[in-house]
């Protein structure tokens, strides 16, 4: 993975003065890597028993289509409110530089179903649990998260555990 650390990029002041956006596009535009990043997803969780994977808008739509595939199981999406069709439930949530909410369909995830939720990028911790807590909802059961990227030095995976966290790069400071 040293060499997907390497191909992230740095974006100051972006979304907004003071926050350093870690931007993966390189990795996904490097065919390679991309399946190397998708490949590590799979190696660390095949041997869970998982009947769906939770992607996040949007970027986690990007991890998450191909590691659902590669797995054998349903892709799931969470989405920002108004871009699902009925019926839906929300969650709202506080980001790092403000709040949103999340909503997902109603018969997206059946009672007792085995969920991993995965998303680009960990930071506050905030997107991610809002959405373990609408597969909850659902009666659904989180197996654990799963991350491109984790700013450890944001404790976002404090608010995740006891489930598991996983992430390919992680960045302490």
């Amino acid at each position: 993975m040293e060499k997907v650390r390497a191909t992230i990029r740095d974006v100051p002041d972006f979304p907004k003065k003071g926050i350093v956006f870690k931007d993966i596009t390189p990795v996904l535009a490097n065919g390679e890597l991309l399946r190397d990043v998708i490949d590590a997803f799979v190696e660390e969780w095949r041997a869970e028993s998982i009947d769906k994977i939770l992607g996040i808008e949007s970027r986690g739509f990007i991890v998450g289509a191909p590691l659902a595939y590669a797995l054998g199981v349903g892709l799931v999406v969470v989405r920002k409110i108004g871009k699902l069709p009925p019926l839906t439930v929300q969650e709202s949530y506080a980001l790092e530089y403000g709040t949103s909410a999340l909503e997902i369909r109603t018969d997206a995830i059946a009672p007792g179903e085995r969920v991993l939720v995965v998303d680009d990028l960990l930071a506050t911790g905030g997107t991610a649990e809002a959405a373990g807590k609408l597969v909850r909802r659902q009666r659904g059961t989180v197996v654990g998260y799963s991350f491109l990227v984790e700013l450890a030095f944001l404790n976002g995976a404090r608010r995740l555990r006891p489930d598991k966290v996983h992430a390919l790069v992680t960045y302490t400071s």
